[in-house]
């Protein structure tokens, strides 16, 4: 299998996420590409006798899903901070097409906001189901558990304490949810659901 490679994104000094909580979170996303390549290399040894291994193997494939989708989902957290903040813009097709599904795009991020607030460790995710043509709105559990099968990521917000851990206690994570969108770059969601319209 192809290895998988770590990205390098380039964030600027944030406003209410500090660089030290944004280096840390860095290096965890790092190991989740690091154990990924593991999993698979330990996957392709045990291959050799499959039928001997299958409780192994069973266990790693599912540890894998878990390590897989911590590097994805990171990508698209780490993304949306890159190159700075930056607002939707007046013609955008994401904000039109969010406020054609709700009542408002001010009503939208309030309720995406308590998506986020939701107890546990995970992730509040905005995607795009094709099929219906719609806006859904995802809690992942850890990195893997809730994914919907076929829906397209737009924005996610890292939920796990890690991602603010250094900056707020658990009880104010919701200055951390209003700092991430304080700092988000809109056109990395815009490019998202643009490609998605293709």
């Amino acid at each position: 299998m192809k290895k998988f490679e770590e990205m390098k994104f380039n964030i600027p000094e944030l406003k209410g996420i500090s660089k030290k909580n944004i280096d840390e979170h860095l290096k965890l996303y790092a190991g989740y590409v690091k154990n990924a390549n593991l999993i698979t290399d330990k996957i392709g040894e045990y291959m050799a006798d499959p039928e001997k291994n299958m409780f192994v193997l069973g266990e790693l494939q599912r540890r894998f899903s878990f390590e897989f989708n911590g590097i994805r989902n990171h990508e698209y957290y780490f993304a949306s901070l890159e190159g700075g903040a930056k607002p939707l813009s007046a013609n955008s097709k994401l904000k039109t097409a969010i406020e054609n599904q709700t009542p408002s795009f001010d009503a939208w991020l309030v309720s995406f906001k308590l998506l986020a607030m939701t107890r546990g460790v995970g992730w509040a995710v905005l995607a795009w189901d094709h099929d219906t043509e719609q806006f859904l709105h995802i809690w992942v559990d850890e990195q893997h558990l809730g994914q919907l099968n076929g829906a397209c990521w737009i924005l996610a917000i890292d939920m796990w304490e890690h991602a603010f851990v250094y900056d707020y206690p658990t009880s104010e994570k919701k200055k951390y949810i209003e700092a991430f969108f304080e700092n988000l770059n809109w056109e990395v969601a815009e490019e998202y659901f643009t490609e998605l319209q293709h």
